[in-house]
């Protein structure tokens, strides 16, 4: 785990504002939001990057049986707040073995998710058909919303995108077979709106996969 902030798009070293910058600068992407340093799970930093995010917290709630909240992630600085966020979580994959599972919430050209994801474009559109009906579908925040395939990736996941509150929602699946649990119509909730019940929540060991990506 790094100590310092990161590009979200590539996790290169970025730059921090200056005299000759107004935002962070990676060399390769230019202006990003940093990723900053993974936070091991627990019910205390999770409940930082609540506070501090301005899109969506995204966790399955309640989780499937057996599953542990594992690692959590966040893009942005302290002067913008959070424009991206990712919650991993671990547990029984449909089809045995443990699965796990990162969802993003991102605005638009963060490229936090397609990180996760593994492709090669800041934001999912150009490997959706959405002309076709949607492969899964979540409510989101008490509202039912659909996801579609993201073309492109690696074979050793499965990843759905769409759009919740105006905002891309990334569902990133490993072992690629673990996408099954997407067709369960999963409950999220944007732990922004949770309250107490964020206290509630299991922990787990640290995912590797929160930690960095392709």
């Amino acid at each position: 785990m790094r100590g310092e902030p990161s590009c979200p798009k590539c996790g290169g070293r970025v730059r921090a504002p200056g005299l000759f910058a107004d935002s962070w600068q990676c060399a390769v992407h230019g202006a990003v939001h940093p990723l900053q340093p993974v936070i091991p799970p627990s019910v205390e930093g999770l409940g930082v990057i609540v506070h501090r995010a301005h899109v969506p917290v995204w966790m399955p709630w309640p989780l499937p049986v057996g599953w542990l909240f594992t690692g959590v992630a966040a893009a942005g600085d302290d002067r913008s707040g959070g424009r991206a966020t990712a919650v991993a979580c671990s547990g029984p994959g449909p089809l045995g073995g443990m699965g796990e599972l990162v969802l993003v919430a991102e605005e638009l050209g963060v490229g936090l998710g397609a990180r996760y994801a593994g492709i090669d474009a800041p934001d999912p559109g150009p490997y959706m058909d959405v002309s076709a009906p949607p492969h899964a579908k979540v409510v989101a925040a008490g509202r039912p919303t659909p996801l579609w395939h993201v073309k492109g990736a690696p074979d050793d996941r499965a990843v759905f995108a769409g759009e919740a509150r105006g905002l891309w929602l990334w569902a990133v699946v490993w072992p690629e077979q673990t996408g099954l649990l997407m067709y369960d119509e999963l409950v999220l909730t944007d732990l922004r709106e949770a309250g107490a019940e964020v206290e509630l929540v299991p922990c787990g060991a640290l995912s590797p996969r929160i930690l960095a990506s392709s």
